[in-house]
């Protein structure tokens, strides 16, 4: 593992990790959330992505582009 990132990809690939505690605005429960760019986070939760915006508090808000249909709640699955 020495050599990745040394030949075709150049000067390799680095990664800047962070991990935060928080409520998901998309399942409503309280878990981690797993940053591998600067205020974008993925809770471990329900997966969903989420922004960080910081405006006198931290709080966290569902990622969609413009027009794009945001749907919040849980998702239900049946038990066989």
């Amino acid at each position: 593992m020495g050599n990745f990132g040394k030949r075709a990809f150049g000067n390799g690939i680095e990664f800047t990790t962070e991990i935060v505690n928080g409520k998901c605005p998309t399942c409503n429960n309280f878990g981690i959330f797993i940053s591998l760019e600067s205020s974008f986070y993925r809770c471990t939760t329900c997966g969903n992505d989420l922004e960080q915006k910081i405006n006198g508090i931290i709080s966290y808000i569902p990622i969609g582009g413009p027009g794009s249909e945001i749907k919040l709640g849980r998702v239900s699955k049946e038990i066989q």
